[in-house]
């Protein structure tokens, strides 16, 4: 695991919040592309697939199968009423966070 991956294990779930928010109703290789497309490199499918199902178990996520036109049916991901406060308070820390982070590194 590198060093970004290791920075990254703590935030992730907020980040994998704020995507699925913002895109609505998303599946696993999807939100893959997504993290791809914001940069975080060091995360597969099968990286993100265990956070999902814990995220799930903890109700901030909620699934329906859905067809898929190419293959089996997909689970598709929504952020549940739970999720978007758990993303509100996710916020407030990172913000919190980052201020610290840049105020040592200035």
């Amino acid at each position: 695991m590198s060093n970004s991956t290791q920075m990254l294990k703590g935030i992730i779930d907020g980040c994998l919040l704020a995507i699925i928010k913002k895109e609505g109703e998303i599946y696993g290789y999807e939100l893959a592309t997504k993290l791809e497309e914001y940069g975080f490199h060091s995360f597969s499918e099968g990286t993100i697939y265990p956070l999902l199902i814990r995220m799930q178990k903890e109700s901030l996520l909620s699934t329906a199968l859905k067809k898929s036109t190419a293959g089996p049916k997909r689970k598709y991901y929504s952020i549940t009423g739970k999720g978007e406060q758990e993303l509100l308070e996710f916020t407030k820390r990172w913000e919190k966070l980052n201020h610290s982070v840049n105020k040592v590194l200035k």
